[in-house]
C-alpha cells in the first residue's frame, strides 16, 4: 500500500491511462492525479505496469482451465488492467522483491480437526496391555521375526531373548529377503547393533524402558535421522543427510527402540516407485507394495522389521496395510507431531505405526503422542486403552450401499457381520452426497507450495516417474488453481467435519470398504483416525496398481487367481484410537488371520 501511495504521487497520470483497449467495451485503469490529495485512501488497480502483456485472448484461454465464463467485454477490461492491478499478487517470486520462503514458515491458517469443541477423547490416560502369556521362545529365527512386538517385548524384558540377538535375526532376513521387495534404502547396521547391545546391557541393569525397548523398527524416509540420509525417495534428496532426529524418532530411541533401517516410499510421498526401483508387495512379488508407505508396508509383512513408522495424507498408511496385509494406524490429526518430517501437506500429513498386530500399534503410538513446539498442529491429548475392554454394546456405523458396491468385497461384508457376533450393534448411517474429491484441491494446492523452489527450478524433473499421474505434472499443474476455489474447499471442508461430527453422535465408530475414495478423503480432511488391519484373504487375477491405467504399462496377469489378505477400515471419533483398538482386536481375534505370513518370506 506504501509503495503504491508513492507512486501515485509521483508518477505523471498520462503513463496510468494508457493500456490499450483490446475489444469492443475495453477500460483503461482511471488516471491518476499527479499527487494524492490528502486523506485519500489506497486503491487498487493503480499499480505500475509490470509483467508480460496479456489480451482477451489470453482470458479466454484461462477460463477453459478456470471453468468460468467471462464476457468479451469482460475479457477486454481485464486485459487492459491485469498488469496494473495484480502484479503485487506475484512480487513474492516474480517481482523485483524476490522473497524465499524457508521451510520453517508454516502457513498462518492451521486446521483443527475440532472446531472448536472441548473435551474430546478420553477423559484421562489409561493404558493397560494384554496380559504376559508364559509363550517359550520359539527354536526357528522365523518364527522369532514374525512374533508381534507384544510378544517380543516379554522375552526381552524376561531376557528369553536379546536385542542383540533379535537385531540380527533381522539383519539376516534383510540380507536375504530384502532385494525380493527393495524396501530399505538405507540399512543403519552397525549402528542398530551398538544400540541393541546398549539396550542389553541397560536391561540386565534393571533400567528396563518399556515394551518397545531393545526392539528393532525402521522409519518411513521422509523422517529425519541425525547423520542418517533422509532422502524423500526422490533423487533430488538423495544426498541429504539432516543433523538431527525427527521428533518421532527421538521418542522411540528415548523408549529403548533399535532404528535398523530407513524404509522406501514413492519419490516425494507417492505411490511406490523411488529412486532405487518400485518396492513390491511380499504376498504378490508382481506388484507394487502400493505406497506411499510401500517399505514400512512390505518390510513389516516380510518380517524385515518388528513395527515401523509410515506417513498418511490421503491414504498412504491405509492402502500399503490393506495390499500388505499389516495393521496401520492413523492417529487424529495433531496426536503425533510431524517435527522433522517431510512436509507434502501442513494441514493433512499424519504419522503414525505399521505393524503386524492391533495392540502392537497402540504400544508404538503411546510412545509417539503428545505436542512438539517444532509443529504448531500438535496438541496434548489422552490416550485410553484396554486390551481386555469388552466390544459389547459399540454403535458400529456403516454405509449400507458402500458394502454392496465395489470396492467392498465378501470380506468386508463378513467382517460387519463378525461385529455383530461379538456383541458390536452395526447402525446404518448416511452422508451427504457431495462433491469430496474437490477437497483434493487443498492437497494439490498445498503440495506445490512445499515443493514451490524444486518445480520452479525444474528440480522436479530429475524425478523418474514424470507420467500424467505422478507428482511432477500434478505440482506444475496446481499452479494454476483457483486461490478462490481453495478457499470455497476450505469452507467444504469445515462442512464435512461438522457432517462427521453429526455420524459420531449417533455411533462410536465406522466400518468402511479401505479404499473406499469418498472416506479416504473425508476421513483424511476431516483428521479423524483409522486402523486397517487384515480381516480375511481374498483372490486376484490381475496385479494391482496405485497408478492410472495405461496399455503402455500392462500389469501381470494371474491364471489362477492368486491369493492375497483383505482388510476392513475403522474410523473412530477424534482422538479415540482406544476404541478403534478395543474393537480392532476384538476383530483380528476372531477373524484368526493375523498370524499367517506371505509365502517365502
Amino acid at each position: 500500500m506504501t509503495s503504491r501511495r508513492l507512486f501515485l504521487a509521483q508518477v505523471p497520470a498520462g503513463l496510468l491511462g494508457t493500456a490499450a483497449a483490446a475489444g469492443a467495451g475495453a477500460q483503461t485503469p482511471p488516471a491518476a492525479p499527479a499527487s494524492a490529495p490528502p486523506g485519500a485512501p489506497p486503491t487498487f488497480g493503480n499499480a505500475p505496469a509490470v509483467g508480460p502483456e496479456v489480451s482477451p485472448a489470453t482470458f479466454a484461454e484461462a477460463e477453459k482451465l478456470m471453468r468460468v465464463n467471462l464476457t468479451e467485454a469482460e475479457r477486454a477490461q481485464a486485459a487492459a488492467s491485469w498488469r496494473n492491478t495484480m502484479p503485487a499478487m506475484l512480487d513474492r517470486r516474480a517481482g523485483p522483491r524476490r522473497l524465499a520462503i524457508p521451510e520453517s514458515a508454516v502457513p498462518a491458517l492451521q486446521w483443527n480437526p475440532a472446531l472448536g469443541r472441548s473435551g474430546l477423547g478420553p477423559a484421562s490416560n489409561r493404558f493397560v496391555r494384554s496380559p504376559a502369556a508364559a509363550v517359550p521362545l520359539p527354536a526357528s529365527e522365523a518364527d522369532i521375526a514374525f512374533a508381534p512386538v507384544t510378544q517380543l517385548s516379554r522375552w526381552i524384558e524376561s531376557r528369553a531373548l536379546t536385542s542383540e540377538r533379535l537385531t540380527r535375526i533381522y539383519l539376516a532376513r534383510i540380507e536375504r529377503l530384502d532385494p525380493k521387495i527393495r524396501a530399505i534404502i538405507t540399512l543403519t547396521a552397525d549402528q542398530a547393533l551398538a544400540q541393541a547391545r546398549q539396550a542389553d546391557q541397560e536391561i540386565a541393569a534393571g533400567r528396563y524402558r518399556g515394551p518397545l525397548h531393545g526392539v528393532p523398527f525402521g522409519v518411513k524416509d521422509l523422517l529425519d535421522t541425525a547423520g542418517i540420509p533422509t532422502t524423500y525417495g526422490a533423487e533430488p534428496f538423495r544426498h541429504r543427510v539432516p543433523g538431527r532426529d525427527a521428533v518421532v524418532v527421538q521418542r522411540l530411541r528415548a523408549a529403548g527402540a533399535v532404528l535398523l533401517a530407513k524404509l522406501s516410499l514413492g519419490a516425494l510421498a507417492l505411490n511406490d516407485i523411488w529412486f532405487g526401483g518400485q518396492t513390491m508387495n511380499p504376498w504378490l512379488p508382481e506388484e507394487g507394495a502400493s505406497g506411499s508407505s510401500a517399505g514400512p508396508g512390505a518390510a513389516t509383512a516380510a518380517g524385515l522389521v518388528a513395527f515401523s513408522i509410515g506417513s498418511e495424507t490421503g491414504g498412504s498408511i491405509v492402502s500399503p496395510a490393506m495390499r500388505c496385509g499389516v495393521t496401520g494406524l492413523r492417529p487424529t490429526f495433531g496426536r503425533v507431531p510431524r517435527t522433522g518430517a517431510m512436509t507434502l501437506c501442513w494441514s493433512l500429513d499424519k504419522l503414525g505405526p505399521m505393524t503386524r498386530s492391533v495392540e502392537d500399534a497402540m504400544l508404538v503410538l503411546q510412545a509417539i503422542s503428545g505436542p512438539d513446539a517444532g509443529d504448531v498442529a500438535s496438541v496434548p491429548s489422552r490416550l485410553k486403552f484396554d486390551a481386555r475392554a469388552p466390544v459389547k454394546g459399540l454403535k458400529i456405523g456403516y454405509v449400507p450401499a458402500w458394502l454392496n458396491e465395489p470396492p467392498a468385497i465378501d470380506v468386508d461384508r463378513q467382517a460387519l457381520e463378525m461385529a455383530r457376533s461379538l456383541g458390536m450393534v452395526p447402525t446404518p448411517i448416511r452422508l451427504p452426497d457431495w462433491p469430496y474429491d474437490g477437497l483434493n484441491l487443498i492437497l494439490f494446492a498445498e503440495a506445490a507450495a512445499a515443493f514451490e523452489e524444486l518445480v520452479l527450478s525444474h528440480g522436479v524433473d530429475q524425478l523418474k516417474v514424470q507420467w500424467a499421474d505422478a507428482w511432477p505434472n500434478i505440482f506444475r499443474q496446481s499452479r494454476f488453481l483457483s486461490a478462490v476455489d481453495y478457499v470455497q474447499a476450505d469452507r467444504l471442508r469445515r462442512m464435512v467435519a461438522q457432517e462427521m461430527a453429526r455420524v459420531f453422535d449417533e455411533v462410536d465408530l465406522l466400518l468402511v470398504p479401505s479404499l473406499r475414495d469418498e472416506m479416504l478423503t473425508i476421513s483424511n480432511q476431516t483428521g479423524h483416525p483409522s486402523l486397517t488391519l487384515r480381516t480375511g484373504f481374498t483372490r486376484v487375477a490381475q496385479a494391482r496398481s496405485d497408478w492410472a491405467p495405461d496399455p503402455a504399462r500392462p500389469l501381470p496377469q494371474f491364471s489362477p487367481p492368486r491369493r492375497v489378505p483383505h482388510g476392513v477400515t475403522l474410523i473412530g471419533r477424534l482422538f479415540e484410537e482406544g476404541t478403534l483398538a478395543q474393537a480392532g482386536l476384538a476383530l483380528e481375534r476372531a477373524a484368526g488371520v493375523a498370524g499367517e505370513r506371505p509365502p517365502g518370506f
